[in-house]
């Protein structure tokens, strides 16, 4: 069978393909048609945290199928309950939280986007450049890049981008107008940028004096990825909302906003999703959190995602620009294009992702051991060697 025959034949289009057929997978590796196998620090683009067929999910969903695998919110759910309490304990902050079910991060920013409209009364959300936040029409309005967005304008009205870590921008974008401010805590797509601590503190406290919400698109951020439950927490800053995916169920598809229980419950009928919260996904959602609770894997995120970095500044090529990032969500920015960087470590056997046409960047599972980051660092450094270094960039500076 021709695998990418079919696929190209048939499939939307829509997807950049790599010219590799993955067939298996088992912690952090994956295995190609012909048997090769490859060290994945994609990490299924940040899904995989527990790696991949984690037995504890395998176990949840084997056991939840035999039981219920379909129950809308319109019944009550064991499953959901326990996902709901599990939730509330790991969320920052001591307050009381309410949390809203899905099926993927763009549906929980789109859902967080309505909510702070409704509890508002306004329409503007204040975005930042860089930002990526999903690519249905809601959050696609929230998120910066052009390429995205112009083929489908006119987008939904309201929607205003200013420079990220910029305070005085945030100043001058905020009023009484503004609905809510959406920010990553950790840049993604955008280059893996860090928020800088006093501005994530400025957003918070003109939300508070002009009465608009705060939400964190911890999408990529969350369940530990930066070496916290939620990167929130390394800034000391509380949101009015939270949107959740990604590796929240170790692979299974799953989504979440969480918004602040003082709100209150919303309107029946404000929102809806068929399958949100849905038994099979919150049983793979608890194990993934009963996993990385026994086996202290966000401790291990925050000390190897250190460790990796400072493996990553030995590397001496003058492509490299900059390391950015927090536990095990790692940027390298490059003087030069990442594709061909990208292209040379895939045939070295290790996979990872760009951020931007210039950035490398490493969303591995938080199973990984440090000889697995090395390994991953030499295929950087040997990809590097390699590579010739663009004159005409020579001298080009990150964006802050």
């Amino acid at each position: 069978m021709d695998i990418r025959a079919i696929e190209s034949r048939h499939t939307s289009g829509v997807y950049p393909k790599r010219d590799l057929v993955l067939v298996r997978g088992e912690g952090v590796y994956v295995w190609d048609e012909a048997g090769r196998r490859y060290l994945d620090a994609t990490g299924g683009q940040g899904v995989a945290l527990l790696g991949h067929n984690p037995l504890a999910v395998q176990a949840a969903l084997r056991e939840q199928m035999g039981r219920l695998m379909i129950c809308p919110e319109i019944f009550y759910n064991d499953r959901r309950a326990q996902l709901l309490e599990a939730l509330q304990d790991i969320l920052p902050g001591s307050q009381s939280w309410r949390i809203f079910l899905c099926n993927s991060g763009a549906e929980a920013v789109e859902a967080a986007i309505k909510f702070a409209r409704w509890r508002t009364g306004r329409a503007e959300i204040i975005a930042a450049r860089r930002a990526f936040h999903g690519r249905t029409m809601g959050a696609l309005s929230a998120t910066w890049n052009p390429a995205y967005r112009q083929p489908f304008e006119p987008l939904v009205p309201g929607f205003r981008h200013i420079p990220f870590n910029d305070i005085g921008a945030l100043e001058a974008a905020i009023g009484p107008q503004t609905a809510a401010v959406i920010l990553e805590p950790v840049q993604g797509e955008g280059g893996v940028w860090p928020a800088d601590p006093t501005f994530l503190q400025a957003a918070r406290e003109l939300c508070d004096r002009y009465g608009a919400a705060l939400i964190f698109d911890e999408v990529q951020t969350g369940f530990g990825r930066t070496g916290r439950w939620f990167a929130a927490e390394h800034y000391g800053v509380l949101p009015d909302l939270i949107a959740m995916g990604k590796g929240m169920a170790g692979g299974f598809p799953i989504g979440a906003v969480a918004f602040l229980a003082e709100w209150g419950p919303l309107p029946a009928g404000a929102h809806g999703s068929t399958f949100g919260g849905n038994p099979m996904a919150c049983a793979a959602a608890l194990a993934v959190i009963e996993t990385l609770r026994r086996e202290r894997l966000i401790e291990g995120a925050a000390q190897r995602g250190a460790w990796f970095q400072e493996r990553l500044r030995q590397i001496r090529s003058p492509m490299v620009r900059e390391i950015r990032g927090i536990g095990l969500m790692i940027g390298v920015a490059l003087r030069g294009r990442a594709t061909p960087i990208l292209r040379r470590m895939m045939e070295d056997g290790v996979l990872a992702l760009p951020a931007g046409p210039d950035v490398v960047r490493f969303l591995p599972p938080l199973i990984i051991e440090p000889e697995h980051l090395e390994q991953i660092a030499a295929a950087l450094e040997r990809a590097l060697i390699e590579a010739p270094l663009p004159v005409s960039r020579m001298t080009e500076g990150g964006e802050g």
